[in-house]
């Protein structure tokens, strides 16, 4: 799988979340490989969107198209200053239910100091996870350069996932975060999408 991560400011939410609708209406379906979008915006104007292909081959020959460079001409104009792109090949899916149906979605960034101990760290125990943690429906983890990462995680419903923060793990799981959480480097960035965008092909 290959992942475009968007980002930048906006001050019009609205204007944001209806060009990308005519985006998954008007273009979706001659984007040959793509299998998803998923964006939205922070209470504070914060814009980030997640596109994914099955392919960085696909994600070019969508890039390439005319109709593509004259929506994203467009849309780029919503933002105010320029919005930053991320790809990446390095991407880890992780699901245990539908995350086309989140009511909730939250995407961190940060940076780590063993890249490959921390998706060791994330691909264990997801039985147990679950159990523990049944408001999350999935997740995509996204490797970049320099042991950045943008890691996205869907939920049942805000309050579910609220519910699920306090609630204390089980001590094989605590170890895990607890280990997760030495890896990182600096304050992890959080973006809370309330009313996230979900896009799949039809």
């Amino acid at each position: 799988m290959f992942v475009q991560v968007i980002q930048g400011q906006v001050t019009d939410a609205g204007r944001v979340r209806a060009a990308f609708d005519q985006w998954a209406q008007d273009l979706a379906p001659g984007a040959s490989g793509w299998l998803g979008s998923t964006a939205g915006v922070t209470d504070d104007g914060r814009f980030i969107g997640l596109a994914r292909f099955e392919s960085e081959e696909a994600a070019r020959r969508n890039s390439d198209r005319p109709e593509q460079d004259r929506w994203w001409t467009e849309t780029a104009m919503l933002f105010t200053g320029k919005a930053s792109f991320k790809d990446s090949s390095d991407v880890t899916v992780d699901v245990t239910g539908d995350p086309d149906e989140a009511g909730f979605v939250q995407v961190m960034q940060g940076r780590g100091s063993d890249p490959d101990r921390a998706r060791e760290l994330m691909g264990q125990d997801s039985a147990a996870w679950a159990a523990f943690r049944p408001d999350i429906l999935g997740s995509v983890a996204v490797g970049h350069e320099g042991g950045a990462y943008t890691v996205t995680i869907y939920f049942t419903s805000e309050a579910a996932a609220r519910e699920g923060e306090r609630k204390e793990p089980p001590p094989e799981l605590k170890a895990q975060m607890d280990e997760m959480q030495q890896l990182s480097i600096g304050e992890p960035e959080f973006f809370d999408l309330k009313q996230p965008w979900l896009y799949a092909p039809r």
